[in-house]
């Protein structure tokens, strides 16, 4: 039987304990297994590879992806280092050039003195992403919306691209959720999540995930996941899946406080330029309309006027909103991407897509709207 999205997001691959009958997966706080014999055993051997708790949540994360696998992870970071053991020396990546600042660092820093190349293109021009490939290029690696500009990519224009091309394409869809948008269906090959954001919503887990179709493709990832190690303990496993059953009507309420918050920020006289997708005249609008269910509780706005000090001085002064790094937790935090999130990406190259230093992301919680709208007020006052 098919079920709908929150119907999936609290009972797929969740089934009562066989032993006890609890309704809440257990935590397997276990290393290792019993076995009848070598190779005799319930299908876990050691929990580095496979842990009871961590299936149940890679399964439901599959469901509300609209996937066949996920595989879950200690980070984002972990989940994206994964993906990138599948490239050789002299491989290239054609990837965005609004990119979290942990991609760019691992991208540049990490895999380009292997000898991967990565080219930094607009992919909300689908004609850039095209130009942009070589005989040499293996992958292909979208943010949608991207941080912190929140530019739009047409996942499936790029994705039929990738597939004339015979290149891998991956997803971030860590801003959205798949209570938003489903990579997947529009042709991605893996969708990645930073689990710690939208996916547990409440900032006491950190997490990555992987979800793919392909069974090979599957077992390729699944070697180096269980290879190098960087899995999550079960108790974040159970934290995390607690987390999916809210996703659904906690994506809602963030959605609906951000078309507020967003409206009341729009003519506000200390407000320079605003990024939020729902707007009319957001360059991507029209396919954020397309492929997304809303438009998300990611904004970020740039001060009037305002120099680094300025923008600084700004960002102490909430109440309401805390000034932290991350995202997509049921409370509202205020985040400087110039020197936290993207602290890691040269001044020129961040400067040149718009991470300007009066720039500020907005994550949008999920408290009592007026509270929120009451705060931006008496700072920006």
């Amino acid at each position: 039987m098919s079920y709908k999205f929150a119907t999936k997001a609290i009972h797929a691959g969740q089934e009562a304990d066989p032993t006890t009958g609890a309704v809440m997966t257990p935590i397997y706080q276990t290393s290792t297994y019993k076995q009848a014999s070598p190779g005799d055993h319930k299908g876990y051997e050691y929990s580095r590879g496979t842990n009871p708790t961590r299936k149940a949540l890679e399964d439901c994360l599959a469901a509300l992806e609209n996937g066949r696998f996920g595989l879950a992870f200690a980070s984002g970071m972990a989940a994206t280092d994964t993906v990138l053991r599948l490239l050789k020396p002299g491989d290239e990546v054609v990837t965005g050039d609004d990119l979290y600042g942990g991609s760019y660092r691992i991208f540049t820093k990490v895999y380009e003195q292997y000898g991967i190349r990565f080219v930094f293109v607009n992919t909300a021009d689908a004609e850039e992403v095209r130009a942009a490939i070589t005989p040499k290029t293996k992958l292909i690696w979208i943010e949608t919306p991207s941080n912190p500009t929140l530019k739009l990519t047409d996942i499936k224009a790029v994705g039929d691209i990738a597939k004339e091309n015979k290149v891998l394409y991956v997803v971030d869809n860590t801003f959205a959720s798949p209570y938003l948008q489903n990579p997947l269906d529009l042709g991605a090959d893996i969708v990645m999540h930073s689990a710690t954001k939208y996916l547990n919503g409440h900032s006491d887990v950190v997490m990555g995930a992987l979800i793919l179709n392909d069974e090979d493709l599957y077992k390729q990832l699944w070697f180096y996941y269980n290879a190098v190690g960087g899995t999550p303990g079960p108790q974040d496993a159970f934290l995390a899946l607690r987390g999916l059953k809210t996703l659904h009507v906690r994506m809602k309420a963030h959605c609906e406080n951000a078309h507020k918050i967003a409206a009341f920020l729009k003519d506000h006289p200390k407000v320079d330029k605003i990024y939020w997708p729902g707007f009319t005249d957001h360059p991507g609008h029209e396919i954020a309309k397309k492929q997304m269910r809303d438009f998300g509780g990611m904004i970020s706005i740039v001060l009037k006027g305002a120099d680094l000090q300025e923008t600084f001085r700004i960002a102490s002064r909430f109440k309401v909103f805390t000034l932290a790094e991350s995202l997509g937790g049921v409370e509202s935090l205020i985040n400087h991407p110039a020197t936290m999130t993207h602290g890691s990406i040269p001044k020129e190259i961040r400067e040149s897509v718009g991470v300007v230093d009066n720039l500020l992301r907005l994550s949008v919680g999920i408290e009592d709207v007026d509270d929120l709208i009451a705060d931006l007020e008496q700072v920006l006052a």
